[in-house]
């Protein structure tokens, strides 16, 4: 099977990982020699409530026994869909109150991109350094990372950038600005949360000049951080709201969600403003819809702040700098890129799975499922600071 991965599958980097996968269970992942890796990263965040979690596999197999893709989406009324839109309004802060179901994160960015400039009649877009907010045409030309940009330009034109937490860029915002598009707490910068009350001062800025404000979730939503979406913790409301990631339970969904007065704008002037064949597809939707209604019966949303302090409780280390984020989106910063890489792959050996962030090489990921126990925190917390120990007898 890795012969074949190498020889017929694209590959995105020189150095894959290349575990042969078996099977996955709650907070497990099993390759084909029968080696058990405790998941801290979640399939990047994706897995929110662990692997193979009962409640969504069995919406998963009712809907399947149902019908599966039958009309482009919007055409035909699906209850999956409607069911996860109106679960996802009724959990969130007035007006967002109208869902767009798309494949994924990026296309729900694309999606919000077109809409904030179809609502404003402008073309101006501003986005923050170090942000990334998906991988196509659109999202990349928002992603404020020269060196993973350069080689794919020309990108869409009329992009500015400005400073995360630097008040004084909020001025750049004018009437000429369609939307400033910012994600909630940085990722591949870092996890570097919103200072000062920074996000609540842009969107001010924004209603003065009749700019949009979107805030990308698509890590920091569906209760990662202590509360369903992430701007819930900042005193603030945005205009727009991208989801992705966690919203699927592991399955390929994204969603980009305002008020139905701007979200009507993509209906007319051109009619099919925004479309997609298999956006919200039915089975993914279910999916989405156990996920949810598991995370707002339970207390695992609650939890993971309580399992956030058990993790900055454990990791104390010398190689440690700093442990930023929120909730169960942390990243363990040490002093060197060479320390975190090996920190990564030396853990990979002892059964833990860990991995980088895009733009901080110095940065550990830990965004485990909001599902796992604290003992399983404690295994994963306590092989990490065996390999820290190992790098400092050895430095």
């Amino acid at each position: 099977m890795k012969e074949d991965f190498f020889k017929y599958q694209a590959q995105t980097s020189n150095h894959p990982l290349a575990i042969e996968i078996s099977h996955a269970n709650e907070s497990f992942i099993y390759d084909t020699n029968g080696k058990s890796y405790l998941d801290f990263i979640a399939g990047v965040s994706a897995n929110t409530l662990g692997h193979n979690h009962p409640k969504i596999i069995q919406a998963i197999k009712e809907q399947v026994e149902k019908y599966t893709h039958v009309m482009v989406y919007g055409e035909f009324i699906q209850q999956p869909q409607v069911n996860l839109a109106k679960l996802l309004a009724k959990n969130l802060p007035k007006p967002l109150e109208t869902v767009y179901l798309t494949n994924s994160g990026t296309e729900a960015t694309e999606g919000a991109l077109k809409l904030a400039k179809r609502y404003t009649g402008r073309s101006e877009i501003i986005a923050a350094k170090n942000s990334y907010h998906g991988n196509t045409q659109g999202a990349m030309s928002v992603c404020g990372f020269e060196l993973q940009n350069s080689a794919f330009r020309p990108l869409i034109p009329g992009i500015k950038f400005i400073e995360f937490n630097n008040v004084i860029d909020i001025q750049k915002i004018t009437s000429k600005t369609a939307a400033v598009i910012l994600e909630t707490i940085q990722g591949g910068a870092g996890f570097i949360e919103p200072k000062n009350n920074y996000l609540k001062k842009v969107k001010e800025k924004c209603d003065e000049v009749g700019a949009l404000l979107i805030l990308d979730e698509i890590q920091t939503g569906i209760g990662r951080t202590g509360k369903l979406f992430g701007f819930e913790n900042y005193n603030v409301i945005p205009h727009i709201i991208v989801a992705g990631k966690g919203l699927g339970g592991g399955m390929p969904i994204g969603a980009f969600i305002s008020s139905n007065k701007i979200m009507s704008c993509l209906k007319t002037h051109p009619k099919l403003g925004h479309i997609t064949t298999f956006g919200g597809h039915p089975v993914i939707a279910s999916a989405a819809n156990a996920t949810l209604i598991e995370l707002l019966n339970s207390n695992l949303i609650k939890e993971t702040l309580h399992k956030e302090k058990l993790i900055r409780k454990l990791l104390i280390h010398p190689l440690i700098t700093e442990i930023r984020g929120k909730g169960l989106m942390l990243a363990i910063i040490v002093k060197t890129e060479e320390i975190a890489s090996k920190v990564i792959l030396n853990s990979l050996e002892k059964g833990l799975l860990l991995f980088w962030l895009l733009f901080e090489g110095k940065a550990i990921r830990i965004t485990p499922p909001l599902t796992i126990s604290n003992d399983e925190i404690t295994k994963g917390c306590t092989i990490i600071l065996e390999t820290l120990n190992e790098l400092l007898v050895k430095s």
